[in-house]
């Protein structure tokens, strides 16, 4: 079984960051607003800006729990794919 993490740019300009077990089922969540308590709920429209597939839910939720915790710079960097400026930006912290 694999795991994935997950952001979404949100109408607000926010990004969410979660992980699931089944990527499709939880995008349809999040965009029909299946879970009212759910930072994204009134934060429609939702796009999809990246996703990433791991092996263990451990893995997945590592991931998830680090990016959670990066700068919007650092995350921008990462969803664009310039894995060379995510890594400067890891070093000037």
């Amino acid at each position: 079984m694999a795991f994935y993490i997950y952001i979404f740019h949100c109408s607000d300009n926010s990004y969410y960051t979660g992980h699931t077990d089944n990527l499709e089922k939880r995008i349809s969540e999040h965009k029909s607003g299946a879970i009212p308590s759910c930072y994204t709920f009134k934060r429609h429209p939702l796009t999809l800006v990246f996703s990433q597939e791991f092996p263990t839910r451990e893995e997945a939720l590592a991931s998830e729990q680090q990016i959670k915790g990066w700068s919007r710079k650092k995350k921008e960097a990462m969803i664009r794919g310039d894995w060379d400026e995510v890594s400067k930006l890891a070093k000037s912290v």
